[in-house]
């Protein structure tokens, strides 16, 4: 007896249901972008190293070039497209706007995905690989810079906007956290103005 290779499934995307047949190889980055037409989210290595399609899952970024289709059946799919309230912009993509994040513009939508799973990281007390002090009891280590730098490492930017991107993540986090800066302000050692962030 053949086993199919093959299925229907049903995709929740940005709050809608998609369903489609997929070959059961398909991954979700190619049935997002040839299937249904939502290419927002890039292929650029196609190897899960550049971070240019990433999404988030359930709330958590992941890249949609290593995830097969078929397993991403009953999350939460949220790609670029479903982040903005209308014509109002998600504060990351405001962020990224006034502030520069991005040149070309071709990693910017994995860019800012990835900045929102790393804002609620974050905010949730998740550590990174720079966090001084990992106790639980510590809370969320102050967002600097290196904190930043290191927990959007895995998205690459061939242009080099990073010194950018830092600094609209800083801002962005601050609008999540209340503490919204003010342009030319500081957010935990990140300067929030066009200038080089050491």
């Amino acid at each position: 007896m053949a086993l199919s290779t093959s299925s229907v499934i049903t995709l929740k995307i940005n709050g809608e249901k998609h369903t489609l047949p997929v070959d059961h190889r398909t991954t979700l980055l190619d049935a997002l972008r040839e299937r249904l037409d939502l290419t927002g989210t890039k292929k650029g290595c196609d190897q899960g190293q550049c971070g240019a399609c990433t999404v988030l899952l359930d709330g958590r970024r992941g890249v949609a070039c290593l995830q097969l289709a078929v397993a991403a059946e009953g999350r939460e799919i949220t790609t670029v497209e479903g982040l903005a309230d209308g014509e109002r912009l998600h504060p990351v993509q405001q962020a990224f706007l006034d502030l520069d994040g991005f040149q070309c513009g071709y990693c910017t939508p994995g860019q800012i995905c990835s900045a929102i799973g790393a804002i609620e990281e974050h905010a949730a007390g998740w550590p990174s690989a720079v966090t001084d002090d990992v106790r639980p009891e510590a809370g969320p280590p102050p967002l600097s810079a290196d904190e930043i730098r290191e927990r959007m490492s895995g998205n690459l930017c061939r242009c080099g906007a990073y010194n950018s991107i830092v600094q609209a993540v800083a801002r962005a986090a601050g609008a999540a956290s209340g503490t919204d800066p003010v342009p030319g302000a500081s957010v935990h050692g990140v300067t929030d103005s066009k200038e080089t962030v050491a």
